[in-house]
């Protein structure tokens, strides 16, 4: 499956959770034990707004004009939401290029890699922390078959990868049987059930 194909309807996914979250939610758990909810949303925005965006047009993404730092409080900032909106769907654009998936590019302007690895990366960004996110604000992600099948094929390819440098947890598993989306949240050290705490 191309990935580009998919791209635009993983961003609006994504920004459809992030823009449901309240300011009372920022400081809510996550099924990411390190992160509550404000700090993976800044992660998901500068991630897949920023250096996402820089890495799908090959720029280095410290020379990209007005770039900030990781760690940087997009939430602080008024109207946030409305504006990774925008910057996700520029990325989005970006990665429906298909020049964008050609050769070599790199997130951290550092480590090169080859440019659909990192479209997958940009792709399950938007895909599993925007589940993240969704399950700890009680919202509900919406991934059709094809964003799932997109993603469970890419997360097979770099799971034991991404495992090895601690980007997934441990595999969980999931019966054969369970959906695909939910058998990729499990590759991905995701457990389909996780609830947020009341």
């Amino acid at each position: 499956m191309e990935l580009r194909s998919v791209m635009t309807r993983a961003s609006e996914a994504a920004v459809d959770i992030v823009c449901g979250i309240g300011p009372d939610q920022l400081d809510g758990r996550t099924p990411c034990p390190e992160l509550k909810v404000g700090a993976l949303v800044n992660h998901l925005i500068f991630l897949t707004g920023v250096r996402g965006y820089a890495a799908g047009l090959k720029q280095p993404p410290q020379d990209r004009p007005g770039q900030v730092a990781e760690g940087h409080d997009f939430t602080a900032e008024a109207g946030w939401a409305e504006a990774y909106a925008a910057r996700s769907a520029a990325t989005a654009a970006v990665w429906s290029d298909p020049q964008a998936w050609d050769g070599e590019t790199a997130m951290t302007g550092s480590s090169r890699m080859q440019a659909r690895f990192i479209g997958g990366i940009v792709l399950g960004e938007w895909l599993l922390h925007g589940w993240d996110l969704a399950v700890a604000t009680g919202q509900k992600l919406n991934v059709d078959d094809a964003l799932a099948a997109a993603l469970y094929e890419d997360i097979t390819e770099k799971a034991d990868m991404a495992r090895q440098y601690g980007v997934y947890g441990p595999e969980v598993t999931v019966p054969p049987t369970a959906p695909l989306f939910d058998r990729a949240l499990g590759l991905a050290g995701r457990d389909p059930s996780w609830k947020r705490q009341a």
